[in-house]
Formats: C-alpha cells, sequence, structure tokens
C-alpha cells in the first residue's frame, strides 16, 4: 500500500465506514425485504445525536408506545418490548434465528412489504403499518396461506414457518397466480433447515387458488 492509501484509510471516518458497510450488506442479499435503516437514522447512531426515545408503532392495528434506543431492532421490540403503561408487546411470532438477515424467520410486512424485522431499526417503523404474522389471520378465521399450510404440512419443527407464511402473503398479495418459478423466487429470502420446500410450494399454490 502506498503512502497515499495509507493517509486515506487513517481519514475514513466511523460514519462513512457504518454507512459503506449498510451498502455493501444491501448489495450482497438477495433477500426480497428491506434490510436496514435509513441515512437519517445511520447518522443518529453514530453522530450520538440520538441515545434513546419514545416511539409509536402501529402493530396489528394497535398502537404501542415504546421507549427505545437508537441502536433497537423492530424485532427486539416485538418480541420483548414493553410499552409505556406497563404491558409487554409479546409479539414471538417474528423468531430470532439468525439476527443477521439472512433466514427471513423473523419476515413481517410494512406497508405491506417483507421485511427482515431484525435488520430494520425501531425508529425506522414509525409511521408505517407493520403486520405480523399474529394479524395474518382475520380473527378465529385463518388466512388462506394459513389453511394451506395445514392442509400440506407445511411445517416440520415449525421455526421458520410464521416468516414463510408472511412472505408468502405478501407474494400473492402483489401475485395471486404465481407459477411455480415466481414462488420460488418470491420465497428465496426465507431459509428452512428441514427442507419442507415442495409442501411448502404446493400450499402457496393451493392458496392462490383460494385468494
Amino acid at each position: 500500500m502506498s503512502e497515499k492509501e495509507k493517509k486515506q484509510s487513517k481519514n475514513i471516518s466511523r460514519r462513512s465506514f457504518i454507512k459503506g458497510v449498510g451498502t455493501g450488506t444491501v448489495a450482497a442479499t438477495v433477500a426480497p425485504a428491506i434490510l436496514v435503516g435509513n441515512e437519517k437514522t445511520a447518522e443518529a447512531q453514530t453522530d450520538g445525536a440520538v441515545d434513546s426515545a419514545k416511539i409509536q408503532l402501529n402493530i396489528n392495528e394497535q398502537v404501542y408506545e415504546v421507549d427505545v434506543e437508537a441502536r433497537t431492532t423492530l424485532l427486539s421490540v416485538l418480541r420483548d418490548g414493553i410499552d409505556t403503561a406497563g404491558d409487554n408487546v409479546d409479539l414471538t411470532g417474528a423468531k430470532l434465528i439468525c439476527d443477521r438477515g439472512e433466514c427471513g424467520g423473523c419476515t413481517v410486512l410494512v406497508d405491506g412489504k417483507p421485511v427482515y424485522a431484525c435488520m430494520m431499526l425501531a425508529m425506522d417503523a414509525q409511521g408505517q403499518q407493520i403486520t405480523t404474522v399474529e394479524g395474518i389471520a382475520d380473527g378465529n378465521n385463518l388466512h388462506p396461506v394459513q389453511e394451506a399450510f395445514i392442509k400440506h404440512d407445511a411445517l416440520m419443527c415449525g421455526f421458520c414457518t410464521p416468516g414463510f407464511i408472511v412472505s408468502s402473503v405478501a407474494l400473492l398479495n402483489e401475485n395471486n397466480k404465481p407459477t411455480i418459478a415466481e414462488i420460488k423466487e418470491g420465497l428465496s429470502g426465507n431459509t428452512c433447515r428441514c427442507g419442507t420446500y415442495p409442501f411448502i410450494f404446493d400450499a402457496v399454490e393451493t392458496a392462490s387458488q383460494k385468494m
């Protein structure tokens, strides 16, 4: 490395480094989900401008007011958050598995789009409609995707199932008659270590006929 290159490397700021890492993460990922927060929140984190804040999140058509740190993820709030009334959010359908945006087990819908909750900052979710797997059903009436997963036994250990259901709903909301190739592409951001993919694909096909 030349002396000029050494000087340039020393002048990289913490903010630009983190921004670069974030950009690289998105570029290297093929999953059809939102992976990172916006630049404004990233600057708040790196500059220390925001340490914590009280925010409101609209989750499954219910508003929760929670205190969060700048680094708190949406997944952390869903699973472990406590609102200002002292009630647990306790929406544990989104699973904490890889915690790095790779497996899709924590997939939720944010304004109808599939998002990895482990990779989205809670602060970035303000003002948006968040839907978890708990909010997919209509009261006691299961969603067609949920019914189809049961019909085709499209699960084994079941740990990845909530993420697959949410991603399947997002897919069918966009394309209610997908081909098998489109189903595979639409669910490419979710991983099943038990290998139940054929049953999952069959379930989505069945659900598409009802939707």
